[in-house]
């Protein structure tokens, strides 16, 4: 038996063996036995020994869309971002009914919010859906950026709701009498006493 010195601190020369697991991860798979009545899903391809036998699939390759598919998905997608702010709007209607008509910085933020979304969405129509206009979507586009603007005064008519419930649109007569003029009677009536 050797003894550890300070310039050899290990005194067994040869090291540990590896753990079983490092050796199963090391070692190249066994072959696993292939019953070939089942066939592999779609868009699995078998890898062995690093290469990908894509060409034993019996799967075609998929062809690439045509330009018509591709019109029919981006109206499809355009459609779904069009429709976004009216499913925004039954959470967004909760939100300010359980907020209250009291004027706290929650229900002032909900309702700041509530108008600046509409307001960016609107202004922001064209670049939000630049991503789809092609030669075959342009022309059919603008019924999907028509419905996004209305989806958008929807939101903001649900915010102008909220801040009419508290309080602060002037639609009563006596938010308006600073403008108001004393009116001048046209006959005075005095009582006499005999």
């Amino acid at each position: 038996m050797t003894r550890a010195s300070p310039s050899n601190p290990n005194p067994n020369p040869n090291p540990p063996p590896p753990p079983q697991w490092v050796l199963d991860l090391n070692s190249p798979s066994r072959p696993k036995a292939k019953n070939t009545n089942i066939t592999n899903p779609p868009g699995y391809t078998e890898a062995s020994s690093g290469k990908r036998a894509a060409a034993s699939s019996k799967t075609p390759a998929r062809k690439p869309p045509t330009t018509a598919e591709t019109d029919t998905l981006k109206l499809k997608k355009s459609w779904e971002l069009a429709l976004a702010p009216a499913k925004a709007l039954p959470m967004n209607a909760i939100m300010m009914y359980m907020s209250g008509n009291s004027l706290q910085i929650f229900s002032i933020m909900m309702v700041f919010m509530l108008f600046k979304n509409p307001v960016t969405g609107i202004f922001t129509t064209n670049e939000v859906f630049r991503r789809f206009e092609s030669e075959g979507t342009r022309k059919q586009l603008w019924v999907v950026k028509a419905c996004y603007v209305l989806m958008n005064c929807v939101a903001l008519a649900l915010g102008i709701w909220k801040v009419n419930g508290m309080g602060l649109l002037p639609t009563t007569r006596s938010d308006w009498l600073a403008w108001e003029t004393e009116r001048r009677p046209l006959e005075r009536a005095i009582l006499a006493f005999r």
